[in-house]
């Protein structure tokens, strides 16, 4: 049996199919083994050694794994609710309203989508709380704790921008306190310290389209709920990934 499994082995690692995607072939040696860690993209993320300590549950909690998980899901669900929705006035409630109660599975697939994000929020926080209690912020890491706050201020602006998409009363008065909040932005604001913008260029007004929430509104937190910071977040995660790496893989105590 064992000979047969051999053999069959053999037969698909020396394939064409097999060179085209493992240039450096089966990792039969000492070689071979290092050349498949780093040219391998899921591999060449986790470092080459690994502390003991790292390996505990108990010292990370997988909270930067449960993070990651999260937006897969978010993504996953969200592209799954682009079938059904239209960021229009006239369609948006309405959308929703079909969403719940007559596209199979439908609210629960919205349901989905409100609780991974809040999940997410969560476990960010928890993860940044974590990493700051172990001095996991520390050099040479302190870059990559700079990119954790912006992927931070990322999750929550994806929970922010999601707020108005269902377009009923609590959507459209909690993204009106919002976007009012932004109008004491420092600098940038039209109402904040050192002010330097008039209202009709500031960042409310930039956030909203128009004076008002309108329809120039939902459409712009469409854009960018959906394509702008999920694209940003997953560029940051990629080089918070990648400075993992390159630091030494998880911190622990010098």
């Amino acid at each position: 049996m064992e000979e047969k499994l051999k053999r069959a082995k053999d037969k698909v690692v020396h394939t064409q199919v097999w060179r085209s995607i493992f240039r450096q072939g089966w990792p039969t040696t000492e070689r071979n083994r290092v050349l498949t860690s780093i040219n391998t993209l899921l591999l060449h993320l986790h470092p080459i050694k690994v502390k003991t300590h790292a390996l505990k549950i108990r010292y990370t909690f997988c909270l930067g794994g449960v993070t990651l998980f999260m937006f897969v899901i978010e993504t996953i669900t969200g592209l799954l609710l682009m079938y059904y929705y239209r960021p229009t006035l006239e369609y948006a409630y309405q959308d929703m309203k079909d969403l719940e109660f007559t596209v199979t599975f439908g609210l629960f697939l919205r349901n989905m989508h409100r609780w991974a994000a809040h999940l997410m929020v969560l476990s960010v926080i928890l993860h940044m709380c974590r990493v700051f209690y172990t001095g996991s912020y520390k050099p040479p890491r302190e870059f990559n704790w700079v990119i954790g706050v912006q992927l931070l201020v990322i999750t929550l602006l994806l929970s922010f921008t999601g707020y108005l998409l269902p377009w009923d009363q609590l959507a459209y008065w909690a993204v009106t306190v919002g976007t009012n909040m932004a109008k004491s932005t420092p600098i940038i604001g039209a109402e904040g310290p050192f002010a330097v913008l008039p209202a009709n260029t500031d960042i409310c007004f930039y956030l909203r389209g128009s004076e008002d929430i309108s329809g120039n509104t939902l459409l712009r937190f469409y854009v960018l709920h959906c394509i702008f910071l999920p694209l940003s977040a997953a560029g940051l995660m990629g080089v918070h990934f990648w400075r993992i790496r390159k630091d030494g893989g998880i911190s622990g105590p010098l």
